[in-house]
C-alpha cells in the first residue's frame, strides 16, 4: 500500500506559477505509476498529467499540455505539478493518485490509492 499527503496548493493570479506536491509513504513507491487529477466545483474528477514509474514517460490532457509539468523523485518519494501560465479554469482541488498497472494511463479507475486533495485558487 502507498500514502500520499499533497501539498503546495493556494491562491494566485491568472499567468502566474505553482507547484504541487504529493509525498508519499511505503517503500515501494517508485515501482507505481503516480497521476494528478483534479475535480472544480459541480464537475467531474478529471485527469491532469501521469508519469511512469521511471519518470520516462508521461502524459498530459490537452488542456494543459504545455503548460504543466509532472515530475518524480523516487528517492525522495515524490511527485510534482509544476503549474506555469495558471487560468481562472484551473482552479480546483488537485489530487495526486497511484497506479500499479501498466502502462501509464488517464483512466481514473485504474489508479487504486488517493491523497485529499489540496485547493488550487486562479483568480482572473
Amino acid at each position: 500500500q502507498v500514502q500520499l499527503v499533497e501539498s503546495g496548493g493556494g491562491l494566485v493570479q491568472a499567468g502566474g506559477s505553482l507547484r504541487l506536491s504529493c509525498a508519499a509513504s511505503g517503500r515501494t513507491f517508485s515501482s507505481y505509476n503516480m497521476g494528478w487529477f483534479r475535480q472544480a466545483p459541480g464537475k467531474e474528477r478529471e485527469f491532469v498529467a501521469s508519469v511512469s514509474w521511471t519518470g520516462g514517460s508521461t502524459l498530459y490532457a490537452d488542456s494543459v499540455k504545455g503548460r504543466f509539468t509532472i515530475s518524480r523523485d523516487n528517492a525522495k518519494n515524490t511527485v510534482y505539478l509544476r503549474m506555469n501560465s495558471l487560468k481562472a479554469e484551473d482552479t480546483a482541488v488537485y489530487y495526486c493518485a497511484a497506479d500499479e498497472n501498466w502502462p501509464i494511463t488517464q483512466r481514473l479507475r485504474e489508479y487504486s490509492y488517493w491523497g485529499q486533495g489540496t485547493q488550487v485558487t486562479v483568480s482572473s
